[in-house]
Formats: structure tokens, C-alpha cells, sequence
């Protein structure tokens, strides 16, 4: 098990322990916090935007361009560390990692 610490749109801080090896989208949409995942992990919806916790993102491997385009084009909360959790894998090198839901549309 590894954990993710999850701060919800109201601003109060989960920790949640759950096995890594799917996206923290899946995560975020079974734990029932709001993200709406419509497209279902494909990057073509952004309905799981959150934002990294800056001492993480050097843990991440870099958004695509597709990613980049979707958070630009379709969040107007979109900032630094706005990544969409459907292109981020939940493994053990990211146990501990912090992220913020991002404000809906």
C-alpha cells in the first residue's frame, strides 16, 4: 500500500492508503471527491484536474503536449502545477504524494 494525501474542493486534507498501479484519476474518482473523470483517462476531457504539490513535481515526469493543451484550453483555474491526474500512474515512488482537486468549470 502507499499513500496519497488528498486536499478536497472544500479544503479539508484525506490521507488515503490504496496499491499503487492505476492512474490517480481512478483513485480520485473511487474515493468519491468530486472528480468527474468523463472521459475516463483518455486526456481529451480535463475533468480531473488538480494541482501537484510543488515538492512533488520534480517527481513527475513532464505533461505531454496534449495534457499541456487540455489544462490551457478547457481550466480557467489552471496554474503551475496544474496537471490532469488521468496521465499521472500511482506507483511507489510517488507514496506520500500531496495534490489539491481543482475547482470545477
Amino acid at each position: 500500500m502507499a499513500q496519497i494525501v488528498v486536499i478536497d474542493r472544500e479544503g479539508v486534507e484525506h490521507q488515503v492508503e490504496r496499491a499503487p498501479g492505476v492512474r490517480i484519476m481512478e483513485l480520485l474518482r473511487d474515493l468519491d471527491f468530486g472528480v468527474a473523470a468523463i472521459c475516463g483517462g483518455t486526456c481529451s476531457c480535463a475533468t480531473c484536474h488538480v494541482y501537484i504539490d510543488e515538492s512533488w513535481q520534480d517527481r513527475l515526469s513532464p505533461p505531454s503536449p496534449d495534457e499541456s493543451y487540455l489544462v490551457q484550453a478547457l481550466s480557467s483555474y489552471r496554474q503551475s502545477v496544474s496537471r490532469l491526474s488521468c496521465q499521472i500512474a500511482f506507483t511507489e515512488a510517488l507514496d506520500g504524494i500531496k495534490l489539491m482537486i481543482a475547482p470545477t468549470e
